[in-house]
C-alpha cells in the first residue's frame, strides 16, 4: 500500500449515523485525514466514486441489486474492505424488514395498491455478498474503536475485535446486573468492546454489537431461564440488531 493509502467511505441502506459519528472524532479525525488520501465520502460530497482506491469503508445494509453490484465492484477494486455499524455487519435495524413479507410491508406504508420495486431485497449484512476484512460493530460505532480498526487495516494487522461477552466489561465497571433486577439484558451473549456504555448509563444491553464469538449459548439459555426469561424472548430481543445473525462474527 502507498504511503498515503486512498480511502472511499460508502453508504448503503442506513441513516448515515455511523458516518456522522466519524465527524465527531476530534482531534483524532484530523490526524487520520493527514495520513490518508480521502478520495470519496458520500456524506460530505456529491461527486462520483473514483475508479481506484485502496480501502473501502462501508456503512449500511444491502437492499437492492444496485447495492450488490456496487459491492462486487468495490471488492474487485479495494485491497481492504471495512464494514462499520450494525447495518453493515449484522443487518442491523434495516434487516427487521426481512421478517415481514415484502408486499405486506409496502402496503402498510404506501397502501394496498403498492408494488415492490424491481431489484429490491430484504436488507442483509454486506458479508452476504462479499468478503469483509475488518468490522466495526455497534449502533452507532464507537469512534475510538473505528480509529483503532482503521489504523490496523492501514498497517495490515488483524482486526482485533474482542471475542468475549459484555458481562466482563460490566464487572470491570462495577455495574449492577440488570438480570438480578428482573430486566432482560443481552450482555451475556453480546460482543464486548463498547466499554459497557449503555449498561453503565443504566440501560440493559440490546445487542447492537452482535453475538460474541466466545458466548456460550447453552449456558446462557440456562441463565436466562433461571431469571425467568424464555429463550424465545431473548431471540426476539436479539433480532433488533441481529436478524441477519448467521453472519455475526
Amino acid at each position: 500500500m502507498a504511503d498515503a493509502p486512498s480511502v472511499a467511505i460508502i453508504s448503503l441502506a442506513s441513516d448515515f449515523g455511523c458516518q456522522v459519528q466519524i465527524t465527531n472524532i476530534d482531534p483524532g479525525l484530523l490526524q487520520v485525514l493527514g495520513l490518508i488520501d480521502l478520495r470519496y465520502w458520500q456524506l460530505t460530497s456529491s461527486g462520483h466514486m473514483p475508479e481506484e482506491y485502496d480501502v473501502a469503508v462501508i456503512e449500511g445494509a444491502v437492499t437492492t441489486d444496485e447495492h450488490i453490484e456496487l459491492l462486487r465492484r468495490v471488492r474487485e477494486t479495494a485491497s481492504v474492505v471495512v464494514a462499520i455499524g450494525s447495518c453493515a455487519v449484522t443487518g442491523g435495524i434495516p434487516a427487521l424488514a426481512g421478517t415481514i413479507d415484502a408486499d405486506c410491508r409496502f402496503a402498510a406504508v404506501y397502501g394496498e395498491d403498492a408494488t415492490v420495486t424491481p431489484g429490491l431485497h430484504s436488507p442483509v449484512a454486506i458479508s452476504r455478498y462479499i468478503d469483509v476484512d475488518y468490522i466495526v460493530p455497534g449502533c452507532p460505532i464507537d469512534t475510538t474503536e473505528f480509529l483503532a480498526v482503521l489504523g490496523r487495516a492501514l498497517k495490515g494487522l488483524s482486526n482485533g475485535m474482542p471475542e468475549q461477552p459484555l458481562c466482563a466489561s460490566c464487572k470491570t465497571h462495577g455495574n449492577e446486573c440488570f438480570m438480578r433486577r428482573g430486566d432482560l439484558c443481552l450482555g451475556i451473549i453480546t460482543r464486548s468492546g463498547c466499554d459497557a456504555k449503555c449498561t453503565t448509563l443504566g440501560r440493559p444491553c440490546t445487542g447492537c454489537r452482535g453475538l460474541a464469538p466466545d458466548a456460550n449459548l447453552e449456558a446462557a439459555r440456562k441463565v436466562y431461564a433461571a431469571f425467568g426469561h424464555d429463550f424465545d424472548e431473548v431471540v426476539t430481543a436479539l433480532d433488533l440488531y441481529n436478524t441477519d445473525r448467521e453472519v455475526c462474527r
